[in-house]
């Protein structure tokens, strides 16, 4: 699918809410007695980190007081992404998901917006290291299928339009900020990237009232270590994730090539 659109000013936006009001819960896909999947909003971090850099609020904290009960994360997300994340409420639980996590047997697939327009369908099989202070290479494996295109009348590195594409991201590993580097090797980053990503067409999405990153975990599918279920959980975008995906509805926008 691809669209084409002149570009119109953002709606207006709410105004903030009150910082002092409780924060909303977080939402819950899914839950039972030993496991649930959580919606995870974009700007949380998930726990304390060398990266907190004084931060007090973590998804982490939330979560224990909403269930009233320890919680064990199988996995992590970025401060910056939204979505799918899975958790444990008991050790052994935990231990038989993180197994299955390390055998690849938690699928995890993302919706994300990037510069230009890459082929149909690709791979990224390029090593990363741990991130900050951990210098060591591993390898890392990250499948894509572009879902949609659209071209914005917004001018870029001497052309008068820009290019941008939806994808469906699957990594076969956990690297530290896995997708989001490999993008930007392939010189298709992800928008709304501050860290790896290009200023340029960061500043074109925000004129468009879109300030967040745009990577999303839309869906987890796994086997239930207890039932032995696979599962498969999904979480919707947020309002300003999908603020993005308008761009690539062809049926909404006029001048759209097939």
């Amino acid at each position: 699918m691809h669209a084409s659109a002149a570009i119109e000013p953002p709606p207006a936006l709410s105004p903030p809410s009150d910082p002092d009001a409780a924060p909303p819960p977080i939402p819950v896909r899914y839950a039972d007695a030993w496991l649930a999947v959580v919606d995870k909003p974009a700007g949380l971090m998930v726990h304390d980190s060398g990266l907190a850099r004084g931060e007090h609020d973590f998804l982490a904290d939330r979560l224990r007081a909403q269930f009233g009960r320890q919680v064990f994360l199988v996995h992590r997300l970025d401060r910056a992404t939204s979505g799918c994340l899975l958790l444990a409420f008991d050790r052994e639980t935990a231990s038989a998901l993180g197994k299955a996590l390390m055998a690849g047997g938690l699928e995890k697939h993302y919706l994300a917006v990037c510069r230009g327009w890459p082929e149909e369908r690709f791979a990224i099989d390029h090593p990363l290291d741990g991130g900050p202070g951990k210098p060591l290479k591993k390898p890392a494996l990250t499948a894509f299928e572009r879902l949609a295109t659209c071209e914005l009348e917004l001018p870029s590195g001497g052309f008068a339009t820009s290019r941008y594409a939806l994808l469906r991201a699957q990594p076969a590993t956990g690297r530290f900020r896995q997708i989001r580097r490999h993008l930007k090797h392939a010189s298709h980053h992800l928008i709304g990237d501050t860290s790896h990503g290009d200023g340029r067409h960061n500043r074109h999405f925000r004129m468009l009232g879109i300030h967040r990153m745009l990577l999303h975990a839309q869906r987890l599918r796994f086997p239930h270590p207890h039932t032995g279920e696979v599962m498969e959980v999904d979480a919707p975008p947020d309002l300003e994730f999908a603020r993005a995906l308008v761009l690539f509805d062809s049926a909404a926008t006029p001048g759209t090539a097939a």
